[in-house]
């Protein structure tokens, strides 16, 4: 008889024990935390994705460079500024547009989340795609066609959270103008490299760096590189850097860049991110 209540009892919690290691299962595959606090690293997109319903802000500033004259470090020369508004439809899917000074760019921009890194290690990785359509939006006079304004770029974001305070991430990626110089092409290939290591809960070292693959005839774009800080809480991010990137648009840097680290061309700059949740 004390066998058969026995076995009545294991019977009766095994659906218990079944479903305890489901939960445990399902835990061990739960989305790494983000690899990034923000949606730009320095000059660079990140794979970051807010959630569903999350409006957000940004302010993108670049100075002149340092060695100007007369300019106080570039604070007092013509700067470049981005303002630009974004939000989460899903999950996976953040639509926005924005518009910059310099040129009176106006973009519209997509972020998609393809894979995301599980803390179980099962997806290594996260995987995101970044792309914009601009427009440039000075008068007719400048352009023979309207489509001569047009230009595009896209890229494939690869990002890993090693630790909790090491993240790095990869992005090759391709830029493109319908019109351009003669003796430059109208595609660009690059890759760019970013990191971050947070040296406390709110505040982290950043680096980025983009190459240039595609070889011009002239005007050859130099590398992109940028290192600063960035403080972050749950609904702000701020960064300030050191880098050669006049523009802000990321094709434009990746084509026209001109300003070289070897000669000084370092200018100061600044992101700002805010965050509402509806």
């Amino acid at each position: 008889m004390k066998n058969i209540k026995l076995i009545l009892v294991l019977l009766m919690a095994l659906p218990m024990i079944v479903l305890a290691q489901d939960k445990k299962e399902v835990k061990k595959d739960k989305p790494e935390r983000a690899a990034f606090d923000h949606t730009w690293i320095i000059s660079g997109p990140t794979n970051v994705l807010y959630k569903k319903g999350t409006l957000q802000f940004d302010m993108m500033h670049r100075f002149g460079t340092v060695n100007g004259t007369n300019d106080m470090l570039g604070f007092w020369a013509p700067a470049n500024i981005r303002l630009g508004l974004n939000y989460s439809f899903t999950d996976y899917l953040t639509l926005g547009l924005g518009t910059t000074k310099n040129n009176r760019m106006v973009d519209f921009n997509a972020r998609v989340a393809l894979l995301r890194q599980t803390r179980s290690g099962k997806i290594p990785v996260s995987v995101s795609y970044y792309g914009n359509f601009s427009i440039d939006t000075r008068l007719k006079d400048n352009f023979l066609y309207n489509s001569d304004r047009y230009s595009f770029y896209s890229t494939i974001i690869i990002a890993k959270r090693f630790t909790k305070n090491i993240s790095l991430q990869i992005a090759p990626n391709y830029s493109h103008y319908n019109v351009i110089d003669k003796n430059m092409q109208n595609d660009q290939f690059s890759i760019s490299l970013a990191g971050r290591s947070k040296i406390s809960p709110q505040t982290a070292l950043l680096a980025f760096y983009n190459q240039p693959l595609t070889q011009h005839n002239s005007n050859q774009p130099y590398a992109g590189f940028g290192l600063g800080f960035e403080f972050s809480t749950g609904a702000h991010a701020f960064q300030v850097f050191a880098g050669n990137y006049k523009g802000i648009m990321p094709q434009k840097n990746s084509i026209f860049n001109q300003n070289q680290v070897g000669n000084g061309d370092i200018l100061i700059g600044f992101n700002i991110t805010r965050l509402w949740n509806f």
